[in-house]
C-alpha cells in the first residue's frame, strides 16, 4: 500500500485509488468457501470493486509536475547525506588504524580542506616531512586563516609520534583511504548540486513563505516540508489525514476490556523522518515548543516519545497554515493558547521563574 502512494505521488500518469485490504478478504470470503488466498483473484476482486463503487472510494491523484520533482530531490539528497555520514564514519575508522592525529587536527570531516589534507599527506610519515610554510600555504589556501589554530596544527604535526610502523598496518589502511577519500570529495560535490537544484525549485514555489516561517525548517527540511504537503489543498480533508499518512499518529487497538496503543509501521518513512526531525529542531527556535519538551521531560517522557508527539501538534498547525495560505506567526498561536487558558503557558513563566 506504501509503495503505491509513493508510486502515485512519483508519477503523473498514475492515478491510485486506495482499497482497504480487509475489503477484499470479506469480498472474496463472501464467494470463496474455502477461504484461501489467491492473487489473480484478488487482482479480480479489486478491479470488481472499482468498476461497481468507483465513486466511493478515495482518489490519489499526481501533484504537479514541480512538487513530484521536488519530493524526489530532497529524497535522494537525505539518502546522500546519510551515505556521506557512513562514508566519514568509514574513514575515521580506518584512520585509527595507522594515523589517528588527523581526526583530532580536523573536526568535521565532511570538508573540503579534510579530504585534500589527506590526499597530500596520507600518512603521518608524509605529513611530518611538510615544511612549515607548505602547511601554512596550505590551510591559507583553504580559508583556514586562523594563526593559532594552524600553529597549534603543525606544531602537533611535528610532535607526533607515529602509531605503528608494521607496513603490514599502514599499506592496506592507506591503499583503503587514498580510495574512499576521492569518494568522499565526489559525494560532497553531488549533494551541493542537488542543494542548488532543489533551492531553485524551492523559490519559485508560490508556497515557500509558508514554509519559511516555520521554526526550525531552515533551508533543507522546508523544501521537505513543502513536498510533504504539496500543493493539492484536497488531497488531505484534515491534519488526521497527514499524520496517519506520515506515521505520526500512533495506532489503538482494543479487545474486550484491553486496550493498547502501538507505533504506526504502515507508512512513508521519509515522510515520517521529515516530520520527526522538524519537530526537533523546532524545539530551539519556538517558544511554545522548548516549553513543551520541558514539561513532557518532567514528566519522565523519554526523548523521542516527547518529539514524535511534537511532530504530531506540529502538523495540525501546519495543516492550518498550509489551507489557509497564511505563514505561521508564532505569537498568533501564543495568544490562542493562552485565550484557551493552556496550561503549557503556566507551565513555560514557572519554568522561567
Amino acid at each position: 500500500m506504501v509503495c503505491g502512494f509513493n508510486c502515485a505521488l512519483t508519477f503523473k500518469h498514475i492515478i491510485l485509488f486506495v482499497i482497504n485490504p480487509s475489503s477484499v478478504a470479506k469480498y472474496r470470503a463472501a464467494f470463496s468457501h474455502s477461504g484461501a488466498k489467491d492473487d489473480p483473484t484478488d487482482a479480480i476482486i479489486q478491479v470488481e470493486i472499482l468498476q461497481l463503487h468507483m465513486d466511493k472510494l478515495t482518489v490519489i491523484r499526481p501533484d504537479s509536475e514541480e512538487v513530484r520533482c521536488l519530493a524526489q530531490l530532497v529524497e535522494y539528497r537525505r539518502k546522500l547525506v546519510q551515505d556521506r555520514v557512513n562514508l566519514t564514519n568509514k574513514i575515521a575508522t580506518t584512520l585509527k588504524n595507522y594515523y589517528p592525529h588527523v581526526i583530532d587536527w580536523f573536526k568535521e570531516k565532511d570538508t573540503q580542506i579534510f579530504c585534500d589534507f589527506l590526499l597530500r599527506w596520507p600518512s603521518l610519515t608524509h605529513a611530518k616531512k611538510a615544511r612549515k610554510q607548505t602547511l601554512l600555504d596550505f590551510f591559507n589556501q583553504h580559508n583556514s586563516r586562523y594563526p593559532l589554530v594552524n600553529e597549534k596544527r603543525i606544531k602537533e604535526i611535528k610532535d607526533a609520534e607515529i602509531l605503528t610502523d608494521d607496513m603490514a598496518v599502514i599499506t592496506p589502511n592507506l591503499l583503503l583511504i587514498e580510495c574512499l577519500v576521492p569518494q568522499l570529495k565526489h559525494l560532497m560535490q553531488a549533494i551541493t548540486r542537488f542543494d542548488d537544484e532543489i533551492k531553485t525549485l524551492y523559490k519559485q514555489h508560490k508556497d515557500r513563505a509558508i514554509f519559511d516561517s516555520l521554526p526550525g525548517a531552515g533551508p533543507q527540511l522546508a523544501p521537505r516540508l513543502l513536498a510533504a504537503m504539496g500543493s493539492n489543498r484536497d488531497r488531505y480533508k484534515c491534519a488526521a489525514d497527514i499524520q496517519k499518512y506520515a506515521g505520526i499518529a500512533p495506532v489503538t487497538e482494543r479487545s474486550g476490556k484491553k486496550e493498547w496503543i502501538h507505533w504506526r509501521y504502515s507508512c512513508t518513512k521519509f515522510l515520517r523522518q521529515t516530520f520527526v526531525e522538524w519537530a526537533g529542531l523546532s524545539v530551539r527556535y519556538s517558544f511554545w515548543a522548548k516549553a513543551y519538551y520541558r514539561q513532557q521531560e518532567a514528566k519522565g517522557k523519554p526523548h523521542n516519545t516527547i518529539i514524535r508527539s511534537l511532530a504530531f501538534k506540529w502538523i495540525r498547525i501546519l495543516f492550518r497554515c498550509w489551507k489557509t495560505h497564511t505563514p505561521y506567526d508564532e505569537s498568533t498561536y501564543l495568544i490562542a493558547l493562552k485565550s484557551k487558558g493552556s496550561p503549557l503557558l503556566k507551565f513555560a513563566v514557572e519554568s522561567e521563574l
